[in-house]
C-alpha cells in the first residue's frame, strides 16, 4: 500500500494557479495574434468589460492594454467566483517594422481587436539596378 504524504504547498500552488493562471491557461486577457498581408491582427478576449474602461497606450515599442471588469453591487450572495474582477493589464513588445502611429482598435462582443500595419520601410520593395553604358564606363576610367 502506498501512502501519500501531505504536500503543504499543493493547495497553495492550486490557489495561485486559479488566481494568476498558468502558462497553458492564462486567466486574464487571453490573446491571439496573426499576420494578414501587410498588417498584424491582435485580439484580446475581454468579456464583461465596458468599452469605456479599455485604455491603450504605446510608448516606444511597448503596447499596453488596460481594462477593468467591475463587480456586482447589491443584495446578493456569491455562489461561485471564477472570473477575475478589477483592473488588469497586459504589455506587448512590438517590432520596429510596425507602424505604431496607425494602430486601429475596435471592440465588439467582448473582443478587443487591434490592427497594426507593417511600416512602409519594412515592406518588400524592388530596387532598380542601373547598368553603365559604354560612355559611362569610359567616364569612370578616365
Amino acid at each position: 500500500m502506498l501512502l501519500r504524504t501531505a504536500d503543504p504547498f499543493r493547495d497553495f500552488d492550486r490557489l495561485t494557479q486559479q488566481l494568476l493562471g498558468t502558462t497553458n491557461r492564462p486567466v486574464v486577457m487571453p490573446m491571439d495574434a496573426w499576420r494578414e498581408g501587410d498588417r498584424f491582427v491582435i485580439e484580446f478576449d475581454l468579456p464583461g468589460v465596458a468599452p469605456e474602461t479599455i485604455d491603450l497606450d504605446v510608448e516606444r515599442n511597448v503596447l499596453t492594454v488596460r481594462a477593468e471588469r467591475t463587480g456586482r453591487n447589491g443584495d446578493w450572495e456569491m455562489l461561485a467566483s471564477e472570473r477575475p474582477r478589477g483592473s488588469f493589464s497586459r504589455q506587448l513588445v512590438l517590432g520596429d517594422n510596425l507602424d505604431l502611429d496607425k494602430i486601429e482598435a475596435s471592440y465588439d462582443a467582448g473582443v478587443l481587436r487591434l490592427l497594426v500595419p507593417v511600416a512602409e520601410r519594412a515592406k518588400p520593395r524592388k530596387i532598380r539596378v542601373e547598368g553603365l553604358t559604354d560612355s559611362g564606363a569610359q567616364a569612370i576610367n578616365a
